[in-house]
């Protein structure tokens, strides 16, 4: 049976550490819990916000309203033939879920080792790294509409998945729940390895023919690299999306920036690394009062102290007027802003 909280701090909820209150909270451990919580009239009509892992959110403001906590577990598999189903509860921390698999040498999400947050937003986000999508491996997903408190089960096209994009934050922006996610995975070795970070690593240890666990630990000692540890510095990794701009837009750019880092997309498009163009502005490891940029990476916003989430949000509105004025690019935020 789920407790309801009033007046609950969210600080240690999320990954920026901003010290923020809901009015009520609660924890849903059970998918029956959650479908008593919003049919029980008193919460049918209040302001309700979903949360997972909190590592991709920025609080500028207290909570008027209930915060669900999305805490359901639990990881199972299925193999038939060399496909592999896994299946985890939308609370499994996501990083959790892709030990299991690589320990189990099952082989499509090994690339996205330790990326923060839980199971139930990676199709929200269509989240990504080194090379590999969510959509790559994604088979279907449970989802409760909050309306009624049916249970829907989404495939992957019903999704409409785009770069860190999903039907999830557009039409059905806070129409659905998550409560469980089904992934196809493969027992045959086939690793991902065209993200050029990751070739570079394999071959300064030395490692020609990579396993699955090689691929997870070369893309985890990547990212500890770049990266904060959000349990030390208060950050939501990369903060803002790569923008992609068509052939035309980049040739104009490259002409006047011959180094600017990009990657092809298609024929006619092209991506850019939004890190670089920030740090090309100057913005690497400098530190506005007590937010700032990460050190090894400009594309990360860090919480030094105790930092308002207001404050984070008007170094990030900042940065994007200086790429904006430097490059004719309008960044992107990706984390969401409550």
């Amino acid at each position: 049976m789920f407790q309801i909280q009033e007046n609950f701090s969210l600080k240690n909820l999320n990954t920026f550490g901003v010290d923020v209150t809901a009015r009520w909270y609660v924890e849903i451990n059970i998918e029956k819990d959650l479908l008593n919580l919003i049919s029980d009239p008193k919460w049918r009509n209040t302001p309700r916000l979903i949360l997972g892992g909190g590592s991709n959110m920025l609080f500028t403001k207290n909570v008027d309203g209930l915060v669900i906590k999305m805490n359901i577990n639990g990881i199972q598999h299925k193999v038939d033939g060399t496909d592999v189903i896994v299946t985890a509860g939308g609370g499994v921390v996501w990083n959790d879920l892709v030990n299991y698999c690589v320990n189990l040498n099952f082989v499509g999400i090994e690339n996205l080792s330790l990326i923060p947050g839980s199971v139930g937003a990676s199709p929200i986000q269509n989240i990504g790294a080194y090379g590999v999508e969510l959509k790559d491996v994604f088979l279907s997903c449970k989802a409760l509409k909050i309306e009624t408190g049916l249970i829907r089960i989404f495939n992957l096209a019903d999704c409409k998945f785009g770069y860190r994009d999903s039907i999830f934050k557009t039409r059905l922006r806070d129409k659905y729940i998550i409560t469980e996610v089904s992934y196809k995975l493969s027992s045959i070795l086939n690793p991902n390895t065209s993200y050029g970070a990751i070739q570079d690593e394999l071959c300064r240890q030395g490692i020609t023919e990579p396993n699955v666990k090689d691929i997870s630990q070369v893309v985890s000692k990547i990212r500890v690299s770049k990266l904060p540890d959000p349990s030390t510095v208060g950050n939501a990794g990369s903060f803002f999306k790569n923008p992609i701009i068509s052939l035309q837009e980049f040739n104009t750019l490259y002409d006047k920036f011959p180094d600017i880092v990009n990657f092809p997309v298609g024929n006619s498009q092209i991506k850019l690394a939004a890190g670089w163009l920030i740090e090309s502005c100057g913005w690497k490891g400098k530190i506005v009062g007590q937010t700032g940029t990460w050190k090894n990476q400009a594309l990360v916003l860090i919480n030094y102290g105790q930092a308002t989430g207001i404050e984070i949000y008007n170094l990030s509105t900042q940065i994007i007027k200086s790429v904006e004025d430097r490059f004719n690019i309008v960044l992107e935020r990706e984390v969401n802003i409550f």
